[in-house]
């Protein structure tokens, strides 16, 4: 006869979010609370919304979604729910998306065992039908009604659990007045309350790991490659700060779904390619790697245009480690007490922060040449102007053209054509949104997309690789170009 089972002393508790090894900020925060959770003594299993290593995968989205999610809750004596708009809405952006997911979320979440929401992001304007009119009537639509009900179906989502569960004040005081939140219900946790570390606090160590000079200031920008992150702000205002031993790095992956974040890689690329020492380090970060970077570190810079709160704010106080960022989200609340940390408000202040962060002083960003025009303005005139500053970023000297009597002066200084040029212009052609007016056809669209991306994201990786080739060789068919024609001139280009 086989010995009884122990008995249970602790929860059986069910997280809903993405999940490694899905690249998800998200997924990586709540991998950490899992962790914690189990250490507790607590049994807890994982739901996510796409495959990955969850105990469970769900589609979460819609209404059907919430109605899946419902009847898994069931089994579980507490549910844990890492909120954001895109893990539970079809279409987080219209009003009948939000009405028929907000109703059906809120149900699931009265109905079943207590509800924890994690709040990682949500829009402010969603509790506030005059706030979602007067934007749609810049747009020419109005519906008030509508916009009424999608902000009280979006309020019953989070008065319907049992607790929320936010990282900064802000988001204390947004959930309690505009979502009309109990405020016995909604509590402040420490965002980095379950991080542990992952390497040894060895800066000397870790930068010998990277390949990193053993001396010198380095500045890290870590995460994925967005444009929301602001690391092209960094980069500039790195220009300014004139320490040739200090050090810029750039660190991440860039989702290749996203053409933005494709388009801000190549912005990257070229900034990195003019500034000295500045470093563009693309590929997938394991979360020892993201550590090591932090520890190789003297300044962890957030040079974010948009975010709510940030894991690598919370990595670098683990580590002791100052951060220069930026005063969006709760960041400026989220840093912490470390005598070096700077929030900065704009480029200005962050250029002057990272020059402090070095022993500099009195250094502002370099004023922007004026536009000044010898003759008629015109379109000619003004393409030669955008050209004459794109090229004096390059470094490279430009020579005059010949052109027709009676042309304006401006337009007879140009650049010589280079090879790139039009490959620059090339976008990436994103595939077209699975939204449809018509009933069920959004459904149907997204499924297709599902059927066949196994066949189409390959080819459009291979697109995406073949012009970032071609742009790469026709920059290096330029330089070789700019060179022979100095040589024939006998000026140097730079």
């Amino acid at each position: 006869m086989s010995a009884a089972p122990p008995p249970r002393t602790g929860q059986r508790i069910l997280v809903v979010s993405p999940y490694p090894p899905v690249r998800d900020g998200i997924g990586a925060y709540a991998v950490q609370q899992v962790r914690a959770l189990r250490r507790q003594g607590h049994h807890v299993e994982v739901v996510s919304p796409w495959p990955s290593a969850a105990h469970h995968h769900l589609p979460l989205e819609g209404p059907k979604g919430a109605k899946a999610l419902k009847k898994l809750m069931a089994g579980f004596d507490r549910v844990i729910v890492h909120f954001h708009p895109d893990v539970f809405y079809v279409n987080p952006s219209t009003p009948t998306s939000r009405i028929s997911t907000g109703t059906a979320l809120a149900s699931a979440f009265r109905s079943g065992p207590p509800v924890e929401i994690r709040l990682h992001e949500v829009d402010r304007r969603w509790a506030s039908a005059t706030e979602q009119v007067e934007a749609s009537s810049r747009s020419g639509f109005v519906a008030t009604q509508v916009f009424e009900q999608a902000a009280r179906a979006s309020r019953a989502v989070f008065k319907a659990a049992d607790e929320i569960t936010v990282h900064v004040p802000e988001h204390e005081r947004m959930m309690i007045d505009q979502f009309g939140v109990d405020p016995k219900r909604v509590r402040l946790v420490d965002h980095g309350e379950d991080f542990t570390r992952r390497v040894p606090d060895d800066r000397a160590a870790a930068r010998a790991s990277l390949g990193l000079p053993a001396d010198g200031h380095v500045f890290v920008c870590i995460g994925f490659i967005q444009p929301h992150k602001g690391f092209d702000r960094a980069a500039t205002a790195f220009r300014v700060i004139g320490d040739p031993d200090a050090s810029l790095h750039i660190v991440g992956s860039v989702r290749v779904d996203d053409p933005s974040a494709v388009d801000h890689q190549r912005e990257l690329e070229a900034l990195a390619a003019q500034i000295p020492g500045v470093h563009l380090h693309l590929g997938f970060v394991s979360d020892e790697a993201f550590d090591r970077w932090i520890v190789a570190s003297d300044t962890v810079v957030l040079p974010y245009r948009h975010i709510w709160s940030s894991s690598v704010a919370e990595r670098a106080r683990l580590y002791g480690r100052p951060v220069i960022a930026t005063r969006v989200g709760g960041l400026a609340d989220q840093i912490g007490e470390h005598p070096a940390n700077v929030v900065v408000d704009d480029n200005a202040g962050l250029a002057r922060a990272m020059a402090a962060a070095v022993g500099a002083s009195d250094v502002a960003p370099a004023e922007a040449a004026s536009w000044e025009f010898d003759g008629p303005v015109s379109r000619d005139t003004v393409m030669a102007e955008i050209t004459r500053r794109a090229a004096a970023q390059r470094g490279v000297r430009l020579k005059p053209t010949v052109s027709s009597p009676g042309s304006p002066p401006a337009a007879r200084s140009s650049a010589p054509a280079h090879v790139a040029t039009p490959l620059r212009r090339l976008g990436l052609t994103p595939p077209p949104p699975p939204t449809s007016a018509r009933p069920g056809v959004s459904t149907v669209k997204r499924l297709i997309r599902r059927v066949i991306a196994w066949e189409v994201d390959p080819l459009r990786q291979q697109l995406v690789d073949l012009q970032q080739a071609s742009v790469k060789a026709a920059e290096t068919t330029d330089a070789r170009l700019d060179e022979i024609a100095d040589d024939a001139d006998g000026t140097p280009s730079a």
